[in-house]
């Protein structure tokens, strides 16, 4: 079990989506050179002032690659605080060689390990960070007590950016099953809309059958059905392939809400929000997939509304359908606190939007308030199928 625990270990590779270089890591540098400066200027006691100030400012600048190359900054710092250690043991100073502000930096790069190293940095750092704490308590003549409170101190930052890269690996797992979870939904409600065209085809197949020898004109009325239906069909299945996949889900006996069901969507007791709803365009034809995402999106919205909007008194929805897209549009008049993180619903309606073609926004209103705008493609994709216009 621990031979397997470490092989995993071992082999974890480094989060995705590490930044090289933010914002706050230019802040961080400066507040390390200031500290520096500052305590080269006014600390009496330096010990090799020149040679100190020369660690320092080499020490603060690795910070920088902290995320990109944890290990070799690790490797750096602590070498570098050996060096220190060995010139301390060979000179015998009164004072300790080095400034006090390499302390905080290392806290910085003993962070940085396990938050952003693969498993096999961290197995590498951590025995670094141990052989360099064991030889500065070795040949330190502070007390036992005094060096086992300060390695622990060491190592805190550490245990620190472990626990949060668990949360965010936790997280992100959470995240992608709601995405699955979405992608499945949508791929049973446009399995429902096949079925419905292939049933369709079926009838008319049989109707000109029937037909065929009494009334020709019918008949071919009959196939040109036929391709009607089977040009959508296809349209709808490729969908339903590029949201599913080989995920293998089960029909729903019940058909997905649509547009047509917003009126009782928003006329539902028990909301503390008036909400005004309304609707423009042609928003009858909308293929099936995108019309029950109009109605998902505005559900979810008018639900956190109603959970989080606070002091909010309206509720303004608008569906408008334009020429090749639909736009979507929820808003209330709240008062804002501070919301900027997306809720698993909203995470699962961006992937739903995402695989339909369009886009998903989310955040405070110009004035006052909470918005969720969305834009769908309206139009049916005309990209290698043949389909005929709607009698």
């Amino acid at each position: 079990m621990l031979r397997d625990d470490l092989r995993t270990l071992w082999t974890e590779p480094r989060p995705p989506a590490a930044l090289a270089r933010v914002r706050r890591d230019w802040a961080l540098l400066a507040a390390g050179l200031a500290g520096v400066a500052l305590e080269a200027t006014l600390r009496e006691n330096v010990v090799w002032r020149p040679v100190a100030v020369v660690f320092a400012v080499g020490l603060c600048l690795l910070p920088l690659w902290r995320r990109t190359r944890p290990l070799a900054m690790v490797t750096l710092a602590f070498g570098s605080v050996m060096l220190l250690q060995v010139a301390s043991l060979v000179t015998a100073p009164r004072e300790p060689v080095g400034l006090y502000t390499v302390g905080a930096v290392v806290l910085v790069l003993v962070y940085a390990l396990p938050r952003w190293g693969s498993g096999r940095e961290i197995v590498l750092g951590g025995a670094v960070i141990l052989a360099v704490g064991a030889l500065c308590s070795v040949t330190d003549e502070t007390p036992v007590g005094e060096n086992v409170v300060g390695f622990v101190f060491l190592l805190l930052p550490g245990v620190v950016g472990a626990a949060v890269r668990f949360w965010g690996s936790a997280r992100e797992r959470q995240l992608e099953q709601v995405r699955s979870r979405e992608r499945e939904q949508l791929a049973r409600e446009l399995h429902d809309t096949v079925a419905h065209h292939v049933s369709a085809m079926v009838i008319i197949a049989q109707a000109g059958r029937v037909l065929a020898d009494a009334d020709t004109s019918a008949a071919v009325e009959a196939l040109a059905g036929v391709e009607e239906e089977g040009a959508r069909t296809l349209e709808e299945m490729r969908a339903m392939v590029a949201a599913l996949r080989d995920r293998g889900v089960g029909a729903e006996l019940a058909p997905p809400a649509g547009v047509a069901d917003l009126e009782r969507l928003v006329r539902t007791p028990g909301g503390r929000l008036r909400v005004d709803l309304g609707l423009d365009g042609e928003l009858d034809a909308l293929p099936p997939a995108v019309d029950a995402a109009v109605y998902r999106i505005v559900q979810e919205s008018v639900t956190n509304a109603l959970r989080h909007a606070v002091d909010a008194t309206e509720l303004v929805v608008r569906v408008a359908a334009e020429r090749h897209k639909v736009r979507v549009s929820v808003r209330d008049n709240g008062r804002r606190t501070g919301r900027g993180r997306d809720g698993y619903g909203l995470t699962g309606l961006r992937e739903r939007a995402t695989l339909l073609g369009g886009t998903l926004r989310v955040g405070p209103g110009t004035d006052r308030g909470w918005r969720v705008e969305a834009e769908l493609p309206s139009a049916r994709s005309e990209s290698g199928v043949h389909s005929r216009p709607r009698r």
